[in-house]
């Protein structure tokens, strides 16, 4: 099962793979397509639920595999660019589109971005036994992600948009194994200088 912690009284809950299994599963076969489709991108991305709910196709470049969010909706004020996964830029590259609507993700009767997911959000969360799992859970499930797959905190930093590490830093906990293996690293270089020298020496 994932995790969830306390950090500094905020609540964060890590899904695990297994749970994103489920969760998927269940989006194959949901009814409400869209909602699936969203849930997908905000993992597949780390982005915030507005930050895809309000995408625009003009703030989508699929050959340079960018999602640029404007000033204007930037949590931090600035422009964003995030960066587009093979699994986003095929799920982006599916979805249907309309000369007449800018948005990404519309409502179909009044042509604008939705509103609001949680209704269709806490059916399918209920029906896989993630009752307790945020939207913005999402976004640290794919900040775990990338810890464990040992990337680093400066690289998720810069993919969260965080401006103050700090608060990426509250990931550092999550892969003990990715630490050691980096401390790991420097008695593999000095035991590789040992065995040289031992080389060398032997030869002279």
């Amino acid at each position: 099962m994932g995790r969830a912690i306390e950090d500094h009284g905020a609540r964060e809950r890590f899904l695990s793979a297994s749970e994103v299994g489920r969760l998927f599963a269940e989006l194959d076969s949901n009814r409400n397509v869209q909602v699936g489709q969203v849930i997908r991108l905000l993992l597949y991305t780390g982005a915030r639920k507005r930050e895809v709910l309000d995408a625009r196709w003009d703030e989508i470049d699929l050959e340079r595999r960018l999602l640029t969010v404007p000033a204007a909706r930037s949590k931090s004020k600035r422009p964003r660019h995030i960066p587009l996964s093979d699994a986003a830029l095929e799920l982006l590259r599916s979805l249907p589109r309309r000369e007449d609507v800018p948005w990404v993700f519309f409502n179909a009767r009044t042509m604008k971005p939705p509103v609001s997911i949680f209704y269709a959000w806490d059916s399918i969360r209920k029906k896989v036994g993630l009752a307790e799992v945020r939207l913005h859970d999402l976004r640290h499930s794919y900040a775990s992600f990338l810890v464990n797959a040992g990337r680093s905190l400066y690289e998720v930093q810069k993919l969260l948009g965080h401006h103050d590490p700090k608060v990426t830093m509250r990931y550092a906990h999550l892969s003990p194994q990715a630490m050691l293996e980096a401390v790991n690293a420097v008695g593999d270089v000095v035991a590789r200088a040992r065995a040289g020298r031992a080389v060398a020496v032997a030869t002279d």
